[in-house]
């Protein structure tokens, strides 16, 4: 795919996001689209955003769901960036004004205390950089008319990136046992999903290691004090206005928030 091209999509996905009134599937129009293709849409649409001066917050992973995965007949993991006008603190209402047609995830937080370069990181080598982990909702949306979405479109779309919200608890990642823990999602005040931190990868250390290692192969290091999402533990939900949601992770704690 040539670079006009490329930046004609990313151009498109911005306006969708700026507008929020989505656009058809990229691969339909583009059925020979690669994921570095994609990656290269991503990396002109979060450059756009970036012009109102919005910082990188840090990154998020998607996809490491196996069920996910086999769904979009894919094989590994993607990511997106996290900007500064992204992120949500606990109990904060989010906008519906400002989404298309989110759904909302629970996962796990990592806040880094050292840089992390890729290729040849370990979950050790994750676990020594990691200064705190937290509970958190990742909200995803798609740029893309009614999530009709092959793995290169929702790459191109910033992996279905939206908003994020962190829990208030920090918790050393060596006082836990990440593969283990189970998570209990609650959707307005009732029970909607469950999972374990198993389900991402088998640990979301192992996501964390992927993604250095991913990033490294394309220079670019995962930055002392970002903020990494490690991907889901469960099915995601979809949401609403009116609708609130609780995500309780063991040995880690709790993050709630409402959509308004």
């Amino acid at each position: 795919m040539d670079d006009k091209t490329i930046r004609a999509l990313g151009d498109g996905l911005y306006d969708a996001w700026r507008t929020r009134c989505p656009i058809a599937q990229l691969t339909e129009t583009h059925p020979d689209m690669s994921i570095e293709d994609a990656y290269g849409i991503q990396q002109r649409m979060i450059a756009r955003r970036r012009e109102a001066d919005l910082r990188v917050l840090g990154k998020k992973i998607g996809l490491t769901s196996k069920v996910v995965q086999k769904m979009l007949g894919v094989d590994q993991p993607d990511f997106g960036y996290l900007l500064s006008d992204m992120v949500c603190g606990d109990t904060e209402a989010v906008p519906m004004a400002s989404l298309i047609a989110p759904k909302i995830e629970g996962e796990i937080a990592f806040v880094l205390k050292k840089t992390l370069a890729g290729p040849g990181i370990t979950a050790a080598d994750v676990l020594r950089a990691t200064d705190f982990v937290m509970p958190c909702f990742e909200i995803v949306d798609s740029r893309i008319r009614d999530w009709k979405i092959r793995i290169q479109d929702t790459v191109a779309d910033n992996a279905s990136a939206a908003m994020f919200v962190l829990g208030g608890q920090a918790v050393d990642p060596r006082d836990v046992d990440l593969g283990l823990c189970g998570m209990v999602l609650e959707k307005n005040g009732e029970v909607a999903a469950t999972g374990a931190g198993a389900a991402a990868l088998g640990s979301p250390v192992n996501c964390v290691a992927w993604l250095a290692n991913r990033l490294g192969q394309l220079g670019i290091a995962l930055e002392e004090g970002e903020v990494i999402l490690s991907g889901s533990l469960a099915a995601m939900l979809p949401a609403q206005a009116g609708d609130s949601f609780r995500c309780t992770i063991g040995g880690i704690g709790s993050v709630s928030t409402r959509f308004v």
